[in-house]
C-alpha cells in the first residue's frame, strides 16, 4: 500500500518532522480531508475509548488509500480479535494499546499476517485493498509495508520495551505517556524524574533497535527535545483550548488570544 510506504519514509527520516493527529472524542469522515489540508502526515482513528461507525471508518481508510494518505486505526485492545477486526476495515497501520510482551506481538502477529506467518482470516470492507486474495498478493500489497506501533504504558511494558522495539513486527516503538505516569507513580505530572527517565528508556530502546518513538504532545516542546515522530492534537481538545482562549481574550476586552499551548492525552 503506497500510503504505508509514504509514512514509513518519514517515520524513518531523521532530519524531517512528521506530524499527525488521533481522533478520539469525535471522528467524521471530512476529518480526513481537514488534516490533509492542514499538511499533516497522517491521521489516527481512536477506536480504543468509543465505537465509530465500521462503514464510515472503513470508508476513511478507502479515501486514505485512493488519496495515498497514511490512515492509521488504534483497536480496542493488543487481542487477536480486535486487532484482526481493525484490520479488516483497511487502515495502513495500528497504533496498539497497552502493549506489555513479546508475546503480546506474537498475538499481534497473528491477527496482521495471513497463514503461515499468522492466523488472520481477511473479510470485511477491507478485503478491497487488493485486486485477488491470494496469499502473496496480501503479502506483498498490505503486510510487507503494514505499519505496528506498540504503545509503552505500563511498568511490565517498560520493562520489556527494548525486546518489544527489537521485535520485527514493531515499525515504530510508541508511548501512551498518561497511562504510564498513572502506573509510575506519577499521574499526571509529566515533567517527573520517573516519566522522563521512562520516556528516554523508550526512546533508547528504539534508537538501539533501529526504529522512531512516537510521542503525543504539545509539538513544539517535543521538537525543543528532539522528537521527530509526533502527534500533535486530539481536534476536540484543541478546539476545546482554541475555544478558552478565545473566550478569555474577549472578556478581557478584545486582545487576541494567545497560541493554544497544551498537551493532548487522549493518546495515553
Amino acid at each position: 500500500m503506497k500510503a504505508a510506504q509514504i509514512l514509513r519514509k518519514k517515520i524513518n527520516s531523521e532530519d524531517k518532522i512528521t506530524t499527525g493527529m488521533i481522533c478520539t472524542f469525535h471522528f467524521r469522515i471530512a476529518m480526513v480531508e481537514m488534516a490533509m489540508k492542514a499538511g499533516l502526515d497522517y491521521l489516527i482513528i481512536d477506536l480504543e475509548h468509543l465505537t465509530y461507525d465500521p462503514e464510515m471508518v472503513s470508508d476513511a481508510c478507502s479515501i486514505g488509500r485512493r488519496e495515498d494518505f497514511p490512515i492509521l486505526i488504534r483497536p480496542p485492545s493488543a487481542d487477536y480479535t480486535p486487532v484482526r477486526m481493525a484490520m479488516d476495515l483497511g487502515p495502513c497501520g495500528l497504533l496498539v494499546p497497552y502493549v506489555e510482551t513479546t508475546e503480546t506481538m506474537a498475538g499481534i502477529r497473528d491477527a496482521v499476517y495471513m497463514k503461515p506467518r499468522g492466523r488472520r482470516r481477511p473479510g470485511g470492507p477491507g478485503i478491497h485493498w487488493v485486486p485477488d486474495v491470494h496469499y502473496q498478493t496480501w503479502k506483498e500489497q498490505v503486510e510487507e509495508n503494514f505499519i505496528i506501533m506498540p504503545q509503552i504504558e505500563s511498568r511490565t511494558g517498560l520493562d520489556n520495551v527494548e525486546a518489544i522495539a527489537a521485535d520485527p513486527l514493531t515499525t515504530a516503538i510508541a508511548v501512551g505517556p498518561y497511562d504510564l505516569s498513572a502506573d509510575l507513580g506519577v499521574c499526571w505530572d509529566p515533567e517527573t524524574d520517573e516519566l522522563q527517565s521512562a520516556l528516554q528508556k523508550i526512546r533508547e530502546a528504539g534508537r538501539a533497535a533501529g526504529k522512531n518513538m512516537w510521542m503525543i504532545g504539545d509539538g513544539p516542546t517535543l521538537v525543543e527535545r528532539g522528537y521527530n515522530f509526533l502527534c500533535i492534537t486530539e481536534p476536540t481538545m484543541f478546539q476545546q483550548a482554541q475555544l478558552k482562549d478565545l473566550n478569555e481574550a474577549v472578556k478581557r476586552g478584545g486582545d487576541k488570544p494567545d497560541a493554544a499551548s497544551h498537551q493532548d492525552l487522549a493518546g495515553a
